[in-house]
């Protein structure tokens, strides 16, 4: 299967209330505490450790391939979430 398909077979199996509750894991917060609308700034759990775990989340979950260098225009949780190409 390609990458491209692989991710939209993922695409379609992650909801956001799902997606929401693995970055809370990778944080280490509650899994019903984070929204979309969430300033990473704002959330003490968001560094580099946590980037690169998101960036394993992206590959295992969504077949995404990720560099460090995409996270620079990302303010929000949900900036996150089109990195992946969630479509909640």
């Amino acid at each position: 299967m390609a990458i491209g398909a692989r991710a939209l077979e993922y695409n379609r199996t992650m909801t956001t209330e799902e997606f929401l509750g693995q970055l809370a894991g990778i944080l280490e917060m509650p899994g019903n505490s984070l929204r979309m609308e969430d300033k990473l700034a704002d959330l003490e759990g968001w560094n580099s450790m946590a980037m690169m775990s998101f960036i394993a989340l992206a590959d295992e979950h969504f077949g995404k391939t990720l560099s460090p260098r995409q996270f620079a225009p990302c303010v929000t949780v949900g900036d996150l979430a089109k990195l992946t190409g969630l479509n909640g």
